[in-house]
């Protein structure tokens, strides 16, 4: 079955959440050979308006500010049922997150983790940056310093969330908490380590010949308003 990938641009996180659960849905009663159906797993590019998300593992304590400094900011706090502890989305992050059915397509959870931190090497080493993975926390790294996060969720053997990397958003939020439940470590990006411009755009035009290099699919790009039950999911 082939994939898809759409370019969502700006969207609140909320918004985002609400398409995944609906697309969730829709791939986990799409068979193998229902070619009729045509987008087999979905991959969502997107950036989020600034926001922390709370993942199972996340409490209020990971948090080293006010909430009046939160509300001054803007920046809202959102409990979700993804793995992980506490994480920051803001725009100049890229955000994918993929709606796969693990077993059609053959992968076990740490099979498809090592794939999303694989995406994030590559689309980093596409910029001239060295990223790795490190055994403190999954995700991607450039020396002491985090550059990607990963947290998943599966529902019925179709998984959403995903990755974010960070290309050139501001890194300030992120000294409000302790990311990814971390003590210690900061975090980093591609315009930083490069010393220069790096451009969402610029990693999403790269991004087909990446997936297609790790994941078993021929994709094609597609609207937001080509995604099935995309409908469903904003009037939900």
């Amino acid at each position: 079955m082939n994939g898809s990938f759409c370019s969502l641009g700006l969207m609140e996180y909320q918004a985002v959440y609400k398409l995944q659960t609906s697309l969730v849905e829709y791939r986990r009663n799409l068979k193998p050979n229902d070619k009729e159906a045509g987008c087999g797993d979905i991959f969502l590019v997107v950036e989020h308006p600034p926001v922390y998300t709370l993942g199972r593992r996340g409490g209020r304590e990971f948090l080293m500010v006010s909430d009046q400094f939160l509300a001054e900011k803007n920046i809202p706090v959102i409990p979700i049922e993804r793995g992980g502890v506490i994480t920051y989305h803001g725009p100049g992050q890229l955000v994918i997150y993929p709606i796969i059915h693990l077993k059609q397509a053959g992968l076990t959870v740490t099979e498809y983790v090592e794939k999303l931190e694989e995406l994030m090497i590559h689309l980093a080493a596409g910029v001239g940056v060295t990223a790795r993975r490190d055994e403190r926390n999954h995700g991607v790294w450039v020396g002491n310093k985090k550059m990607g996060s990963i947290g998943i969720a599966i529902r019925h053997g179709v998984s959403f969330h995903g990755l974010a990397l960070n290309v050139n958003p501001s890194l300030e939020p992120f000294g409000w908490i302790n990311p990814c439940g971390l003590t210690g470590v900061s975090m980093t990006s591609l315009a930083h380590e490069v010393g220069g411009e790096v451009t969402i755009d610029r990693l999403t035009q790269s991004l087909p010949q990446q997936l297609e290099r790790i994941f078993p699919h021929t994709f094609t790009e597609i609207r937001p308003d080509q995604l099935p039950l995309s409908k469903t999911a904003e009037e939900s």
